[in-house]
């Protein structure tokens, strides 16, 4: 798996890492069950500190995307479809542009409730 960062972007980094691995997920690139490579080989390879790859896989295990397990590191998990990946992306930008806009998290949630028929 290839993992690019741009150091100077105003993405972090971590985002940027969790962005590649989604990114892989939605193409197909990378399958359920699939190990991702170690964080350490990650920070090595980039010349980030390894924390700022485990934050991205940290991530990544919030969307139900991976699941980080003692011993065998990052795996994808079975619901990691390509199709979960891209709403995942449609949704961080979605929140993005929200945000752009000044909505508060009450306000972008109220937009989804209305737009799934279960809110005012």
């Amino acid at each position: 798996m290839l993992f690019r960062v741009d150091p100077s972007s105003n993405t972090p980094l971590a985002d940027q890492i969790a962005a590649c691995v989604r990114g892989a997920v939605a193409d197909g690139s990378v399958r359920a069950g699939e190990r991702l490579p170690a964080a350490r080989d990650v920070a090595e390879s980039l010349g980030v500190n390894m924390h700022t790859v485990l934050r991205g896989y940290q991530s990544l295990r919030a969307e139900g995307l991976i699941e980080l397990r003692r011993g065998r590191g990052a795996v994808v998990v079975a619901g990691a479809t390509p199709g979960r990946a891209r709403l995942v992306e449609h949704v961080r930008a979605l929140v993005a542009e929200a945000r752009s806009l000044g909505l508060s998290d009450d306000e972008v949630v109220a937009v989804v409730r209305t737009s799934l028929g279960c809110g005012p």
